[in-house]
């Protein structure tokens, strides 16, 4: 069947998942909907004509792929096996993809219990922020069976530009974690230089513009120093708590595995402090407020 004669269900409909399945929606898909707030289905139903509010978890039976942008793998799980759940719901031959940032381990674990039942399962999270989520940009990392990852890659595609097949079930939500380790300490790592180099002297201006044509270069200093640091604005889609939360998911795979990871467990506890001081709602730039000193 093809994607666009298919019905996506498409659940959490929140600062990523909005924006993601209205791309999907602007790619022409039949889409229909679910989220915990009767008020955002019914924003995104007004706005994106021809969907369907599922309103329950049950109105997603009749979709052939059902598409999860969820907190963590803790309502990922209940979604799908708890219930009333997708896993009564959906019929035999159906696929979840779960592209929320999930644990790669209990990704697999929930990807073997459903396939009794006849279900697929692929793990898609994704990176870029909300900006990249609005133009469709997003790096997708999937893993997965190779087959059902081809399947629906034209539903990655109308999310993203960078689609890449990592490997078997749960090595998507691994990679996204280790990617996130990697930015998180990059961002850190800058903001200390920064604020050293401010102390002495420098100009962090200046001191950007160095770096990005330097060795130093990094995704933060191309990207957030300046427009969200720098700027004071600070608000540059993503929280600083998800990214403490996963970075929990990435040191707890290395432990899991025989893999510890020595900075990794430095720059946790970094973030979980400052996790723990600001609000819930500060996003990840704020760490550059956070290690300034008085």
């Amino acid at each position: 069947m093809s994607s666009a004669a298919r019905t996506i269900g498409f659940v959490g409909l929140g600062m990523m998942g909005r924006p993601m399945a209205a791309r999907l929606h602007a790619a022409g898909h039949r889409l229909v909907v679910h989220d915990l707030s009767p008020e955002a289905r019914a924003a995104f139903v007004a706005d994106y004509p021809g969907t369907i509010d599922a309103a329950g978890l049950d109105g997603l039976a009749g979709a052939s792929v059902v598409i999860l942008m969820l907190p963590d793998s803790n309502v990922v799980d209940a979604t799908v096996q708890g219930a009333r759940g997708l896993a009564d719901a959906l019929e035999p031959g159906a696929t979840i993809i779960d592209m929320s940032s999930s644990e790669p381990l209990r990704s697999q674990a929930l990807a073997r219990a459903i396939a009794g039942r006849g279900i697929g399962f692929l793990d898609a999270p994704v990176s870029g922020g909300v900006r990249r989520a609005v133009d469709g940009s997003l790096a997708i990392m999937c893993g997965g069976d190779a087959a059902l990852f081809e399947a629906n890659k034209a539903l990655f595609a109308a999310m993203g530009r960078t689609i890449t097949h990592v490997g078997p079930v749960g090595a998507g939500h691994a990679m996204k974690a280790l990617n996130n380790y990697v930015s998180a300490a990059g961002l850190v790592a800058t903001v200390e230089a920064l604020h050293v180099g401010a102390r002495f002297g420098l100009d962090p201006d200046v001191m950007t513009d160095v770096l990005n044509g330097s060795t130093g270069r990094n995704n933060t200093t191309e990207v957030k120093v300046k427009t969200f640091m720098l700027s004071g604005k600070f608000d540059s889609g993503f929280a600083l708590r998800l990214m403490a939360k996963d970075l929990g998911i990435a040191m707890g795979l290395g432990s899991a595995i025989g893999e510890p990871m020595r900075l990794g467990d430095e720059v946790l506890q970094i973030w979980r402090d400052a996790a723990q001081a600001l609000p819930a709602s500060a996003d990840h730039t704020e760490m550059f407020r956070f290690l300034q000193r008085d």
